[in-house]
């Protein structure tokens, strides 16, 4: 049987785990109505505070990084600084220009690709999967639409037969194992379903492996060429990569390490992604994703009523697995920070964390990427929070 390293949905569930603790009492997932959310009064932005950015990014024993990148964006300010070294046996400075792995951000081009075939009415969100994927599902399982991927309440199985490495040496022996699209959906599809689907949401990288397959049918040609000739060429995003099965980051990049039993760090920037096609296999820069929202959120990929669905989270009804509000819509995810509602999304694999949100008005934006040492630690998301409540807390006024 095929081995490969941890599995997606036990990497990536894990650290948003470790994300939404970090990130606050202050990041709040927010209940959720079949109709788009009333808009809230927004809270104030306080003034960018280059010090304490830099300050913020500069940390990086908490958690253990070798480097980080910050562009921060929106009417209400630029700023963008860099901490760390992109090549510890060079030690050259990384840059925000340098590219990195983007992980799960990679959801958001891939939804954005769907939502435009729904425009152009070649499916439907309601289609069942089956009808478009035969064989793929099995019969026994209850019809999951194309909607269902797009905002994880699939309810599709957990992966059966797929290690889960807990060291680094573990990650290191498997980082060139090599499945199809359709063997790692086969890992999936074993056990029966979690959940009827539309009735929870549970965040599954398989959701969108299974949508990058639908754009290779409804498209005639591979996902990674549909999103080029849809999104990175008309965005003029040029250091945006979709890297098929080259397992190598080409250019300027920050690479990624991990540290092993004996201290020391090893490079895990090479490594073969194809168990995250579709949902995390994506290289970019700080800019590109800064970008890539600006023309999301400005209505310049998607008509106003299919944009609407990216800001649009499921029924109240529909919770977490945990019992928790929904914060998963179609394509980003929702958290409110100080007060403040954020959209966009977070990313990590193995040396490499990311995080892109910005305001729904685009008064603030932030790309932060940002290179963890530790498989995995319960501590990942320590920077992500502080960047987000700098960006995000008032300060108190200036005694009279």
């Amino acid at each position: 049987m095929k081995s490969t390293r941890m599995s997606r949905r036990a990497f990536v569930g894990a650290t948003l785990a470790a994300t939404g603790a970090l990130v606050a009492a202050a990041v709040l997932p927010a209940a959720a109505s079949p109709a788009p959310l009333s808009p809230l009064p927004p809270a104030p932005l306080p003034p960018l505070d280059p010090a304490a950015l830099h300050a913020a990014i500069g940390d990086l024993e908490h958690p253990p990084s070798t480097a980080a990148q910050l562009r921060v964006g929106g009417t209400a300010g630029d700023w963008y600084g860099a901490s760390g070294v992109a090549d510890i046996r060079t030690r050259r400075p990384v840059t925000v220009h340098d590219k990195v792995r983007i992980g799960s951000v990679t959801k958001v081009f891939v939804a954005t690709v769907v939502l435009q075939l729904v425009a152009e009415g070649r499916v439907g969100l309601d289609t069942p999967v089956r009808r478009v994927l035969p064989g793929l599902l099995p019969a026994r399982f209850a019809p999951v639409t194309v909607g269902h991927l797009l905002n994880h309440t699939s309810g599709l199985p957990d992966h059966v037969g797929v290690p889960e490495p807990k060291t680094a040496e573990e990650v290191f022996r498997h980082r060139f194992d090599h499945w199809t699209p359709r063997e790692w959906v086969a890992t999936a599809t074993q056990g029966p379903p979690k959940f009827a689907p539309g009735t929870r949401q549970e965040y599954r990288g398989i959701n969108y492996v299974l949508a990058a397959l639908l754009v290779d049918e409804l498209t005639g040609r591979p996902y990674e060429e549909a999103v080029a000739a849809r999104v990175l060429r008309p965005l003029g995003l040029a250091h945006t990569v979709l890297p098929g099965d080259d397992p190598r980051v080409h250019g300027r990049h920050a690479h990624g390490y991990l540290t092993t039993a004996d201290g020391s760090l090893r490079d895990i920037t090479t490594y073969d992604q194809s168990s995250s096609r579709g949902e995390g296999d994506m290289i970019s820069t700080t800019g590109d994703l800064d970008l890539m929202l600006t023309a999301l959120f400005s209505g310049e990929l998607l008509p106003p009523e299919l944009l609407e669905l990216m800001f649009t989270l499921p029924p109240e009804e529909v919770r977490m697995l945990d019992g928790s509000p929904a914060r998963y819509s179609t394509g980003l995810q929702r958290a409110v920070v100080n007060g403040v509602t954020l959209w966009g999304k977070t990313g990590e694999t193995y040396g490499y964390k990311n995080a892109a949100f910005s305001t729904r008005d685009q008064s603030r934006r932030f790309i932060l990427a940002h290179h963890p040492t530790n498989v995995r630690d319960g501590a990942e998301g320590q920077l992500v929070a502080r960047v987000a409540d700098l960006l995000t807390r008032a300060r108190p006024s200036a005694a009279p």
